[in-house]
């Protein structure tokens, strides 16, 4: 494989809050291995680096399944492909000592965006008999990183220096109620969070009420787009996966689609959402579904070539 010089997601790069506000700005999503082998997932970042991507994140064992470290893979990340890493930091598996040592580990590696997120419980992942530990709810946590740019540690005891984290919360809008969603987003922007990554989201209608919902916060907000591999998977994610909702009609167009067939419709339907998100958000995040970050090395691309005829959104 290839290797990139270590040209982006350095200390002297703006962060994403400045990219996003003068630019449409693409995070993709890229799984770590639930093995020892990272040959795929560092092809798949050098892949999207490539296309334009500029960030790559990564969760923190999403739906509680073990998969590695995302400390370890932020830091090859910068090394190997010098691409903006962002790490999850969910609050299911550390406790309070464990966290602040995370994100001092995290300071220490120059590693400073991140998202804040609670975590699957892990009755439900591939540990069942592990525990849940949630010493710390989202916005406990967005609060306790926070408190490390200044300089004082979770017990309120002096670090001598001050870390630089940029903060995001998540935002899940595919709710009955979407005004009680905001008011959640509220809290967490109260309590610190810098910018707001969304759930994935298959209805253009959608994409418009939460525009508008969220017209008064002034966080950008990546809106998340999550193509779909196939007709099983598109089921599957709206029947089994909490936050994600798929539209009738979404669901439709994939019903019986496999291979070939199944990713070309699930991109053509990623294109139009993205039609419709870029007039609205200058933010877009990418989850690549299955590590086919083919799919979003094309959607990264169309993105970037589109927004060559589309003024930042104000």
């Amino acid at each position: 494989m290839q290797e990139h010089p270590p040209t982006d997601g350095g200390a002297g790069d703006p962060s994403i809050l400045h990219l996003v506000r003068e630019r449409h700005t693409v995070i993709v999503e890229l799984d770590p291995p639930r093995d020892l082998d990272i040959a795929k997932f560092m092809a798949g970042a050098a892949a999207l680096k490539e296309a334009g991507a500029d960030a790559l994140t990564m969760a923190d064992n999403s739906l509680a399944v073990t998969r590695m470290s995302n400390m370890a893979l932020a830091a090859l990340l910068k090394e190997r492909i010098g691409i903006r890493p962002l790490a999850h930091i969910a609050c299911r598996d550390r406790n309070l000592i464990g966290t602040q040592s995370h994100m001092m580990g995290f300071d220490a590696l120059g590693i400073d965006h991140v998202l804040a997120v609670t975590g699957d419980p892990a009755k439900f992942g591939d540990l069942p008999g592990s525990s849940s530990v949630y010493d710390l709810t989202s916005f406990e946590i967005i609060r306790m990183i926070k408190q490390l740019n200044e300089g004082v540690a979770f017990s309120g005891k002096p670090l001598k220096q001050k870390a630089k984290f940029v903060v995001g919360a998540a935002f899940n809008p595919n709710v009955k109620h979407l005004d009680k969603a905001v008011e959640r987003l509220e809290r967490k922007i109260k309590a610190g969070a810098d910018y707001i990554m969304t759930q994935p989201v298959y209805d253009e209608a959608l994409i418009e009420r939460i525009a508008d919902a969220t017209k008064h916060i002034s966080a950008p907000i990546f809106l998340g787009i999550f193509p779909l591999a196939n007709g099983r998977n598109a089921e599957y994610l709206h029947n089994e996966v909490p936050g994600i909702q798929l539209s009738d009609s979404v669901r439709q167009r994939m019903s019986g689609l496999e291979g070939a067939e199944g990713r070309a419709e699930g991109i053509k339907i990623a294109q139009e959402l993205l039609d419709a998100a870029m007039s609205l958000f200058n933010g877009i995040y990418l989850m690549t579904p299955f590590m086919a970050y083919e799919m979003t090395a094309a959607l990264t691309r169309y993105v970037k070539e589109r927004s060559g005829s589309l003024s930042p959104v104000n």
